[in-house]
C-alpha cells in the first residue's frame, strides 16, 4: 500500500493548476491524505470514483481544513479530537479562535491499522500561537494518537509545522528560537518519539538537504533551501513492515511537497 500526505495550500488552486490530477496520475495513492485543503467538499470539482472522499473544513471561509480519499473504504472515520481529550488539555482555541473548529484532524480506521492526519497549527512569526501549540495541541494529539493505538497501531501523518533537528532546515543556525523551530515545538515532537512513535524517514535516510516545504521567496525551492516539517509517523510495531519513505519534491502545485510510505 502506498500512503501519501500533502498540504496542498488550497486544493482548488492545485486542481486548477493541473498539478492534482499529474500527481493522481503519477502516484496513485492508496490512501491520500491532505492538509490546508481551504474548501469544502462541495466547492471542489473532482472526477475520482476509485476514491472514498473525507473532508474535515474550517468554519472559516477559504483556511484549514483536512481530507482523506482512500481507495479502500474504511471501517470508521473521526473528525477532530474527542471531547474528553478537548476539555482535558482545553484545546479550545485562543485569540485566533476555536482551533477544534478549523478542520485540522481526521482518523480513519483500516482492518489492521488506522491512519491519522493533522494539520498542525502555526506558532505564527511572533509565536503567538505558540502557548496554544506546546501546552495544548500537542498533548492532546499525542493523548489522541495513544488512545487509538490502544485499538490498532497507528499511522499519522500532516503538516506538523515543527522541524524537529538541525537535520530537518537548511538553516537552522538563524531560525533558532523562531516559530517551526522553538525549543517548545522541538520538544512537542521528540514526545511522539519518546512515546514510540517511528519517523518513517529516518528509518531509510539520515543527514540534512531533504525538505518537503519551500518559503516562496528568494527561488528558495530550486536552491532547496527548505525546511520538512511534513512528516509520517508509526507505531513501532508497524516498522518492520514499512518498506519505503520518500519525500517528492518534485512535484509542484503547492509550497509543500508530497511525502509518502510504502507498507507491507
Amino acid at each position: 500500500m502506498k500512503l501519501y500526505s500533502w498540504n496542498v495550500n488550497g486544493i482548488r488552486a492545485v486542481i486548477n493548476k493541473g498539478e492534482f490530477a499529474k500527481f493522481i496520475d503519477t502516484h496513485q495513492p492508496d490512501i491520500l491524505c491532505m492538509q490546508e485543503t481551504k474548501a469544502k467538499q462541495e466547492q471542489v470539482e473532482i472526477d475520482l470514483p476509485d476514491y472514498h472522499e473525507y473532508w474535515n473544513s474550517a468554519d472559516k471561509a477559504g483556511y484549514s481544513g483536512t481530507a482523506i480519499f482512500s481507495k479502500i473504504e474504511p471501517l470508521n472515520v473521526w473528525y477532530g479530537f474527542p471531547d474528553d481529550i478537548l476539555e482535558k488539555y482545553d484545546v479550545r482555541g485562543d485569540t485566533y479562535g476555536d482551533a477544534n473548529r478549523e478542520g485540522r484532524v481526521i482518523a480513519a480506521e483500516f482492518p489492521d491499522f488506522i491512519v491519522a492526519t493533522v494539520y498542525t497549527p502555526n506558532s505564527k512569526g511572533d509565536l503567538s500561537r505558540l502557548e496554544l501549540r506546546h501546552q495544548h495541541w500537542d498533548k492532546a494529539w499525542l493523548a489522541y494518537m495513544q488512545r487509538l493505538e490502544e485499538k490498532k497501531p497507528v499511522l499519522f501523518c500532516g503538516d506538523l509545522n515543527v522541524a524537529h533537528t538541525e537535520d530537518d532546515l537548511a538553516n537552522p543556525k538563524p531560525n533558532v528560537g523562531k516559530h517551526g523551530f522553538t525549543s517548545e515545538e522541538r520538544e512537542g515532537f521528540q514526545h511522539f518519539l519518546d512515546a514510540g512513535f517511528v519517523d518513517t524517514f529516518r528509518i531509510f535516510t539520515q543527514g540534512n538537504g531533504h525538505y518537503s516545504w519551500w518559503t516562496h521567496w528568494a527561488n528558495a525551492r530550486a536552491r532547496n533551501v527548505g525546511w520538512r516539517i511534513d512528516y509520517w509517523l508509526a507505531s513501532k510495531t508497524l516498522q518492520p513492515r514499512i518498506k519505503s519513505a520518500e519525500i517528492h519534491a518534485s512535484q509542484m502545485g503547492s509550497d509543500h511537497c508530497p511525502v509518502s510510505i510504502e507498507i507491507a
